[in-house]
């Protein structure tokens, strides 16, 4: 069978592969403004980002600690010391409660799925992580004011302007971890 050219048809596949390029542009470009103002709000906000720029521009969140190292506002052992004060803390605040179960016979797995050993094992390093974390607060002399300043920047990971109201506090929260870090970083790994 031969095709029969229909020069009618095919500027109509033309003309609807043209609108659907249009509306494919259309939509990546109402995409992209759609991400530009919500990094611009969260900017506004105090969220830093670093920007990869290429084909398409990729954004990504810089959590507190590599925005102030990336500004050169921390030592190496200052960086260390608040990265480890971070994990203590998120793992001690992700800790979840240990299944229980009523069954006569205990089960190899736990209800979530996971074995039984595996849930220990979490609860185990959850319970290292807030033994730790307790030691890094005991090294900051349990003061308020230095352990909130390494909850939000090193385990909340907010930058200091998102983790104050103004500039002005923003500025003195970064004095106050500064002067955590020291003492975390002088404490060494407990």
């Amino acid at each position: 069978m031969s095709r029969i050219y229909d020069p009618a048809r095919r500027e109509r596949e033309r003309m609807l592969l043209l609108d659907r390029r249009a509306a494919a542009q259309a939509e990546g470009k109402a995409v992209s403004e759609g991400v530009c103002e919500t990094v611009s709000l969260s900017e506004a906000r105090g969220s830093a980002f670093s920007a990869k720029s290429g084909r398409e521009t990729t954004y990504r969140r810089q959590p507190g600690l590599e925005w102030l190292a990336s500004k050169g506002r921390l030592s190496v052992q200052q960086r260390l010391a608040g990265e480890r004060y971070g994990h203590c803390y998120r793992r001690a605040m992700s800790e979840g409660a240990l299944p229980s179960t009523l069954d006569v016979k205990p089960r190899a797995t736990a209800p979530g799925g996971k074995s039984l050993s595996a849930t220990l094992a979490h609860a185990e390093g959850t319970a290292h992580a807030a033994a730790r974390l307790a030691r890094y607060r005991k090294s900051l002399s349990n003061q308020p004011a230095l352990v909130a300043a390494c909850n939000d920047v090193c385990g909340r990971e907010l930058t200091p302007r998102e983790a104050t109201a103004n500039e002005r506090e923003a500025g003195r929260l970064e004095a106050v971890l500064m002067v955590a870090l020291d003492i975390l970083a002088a404490a060494g790994t407990p």
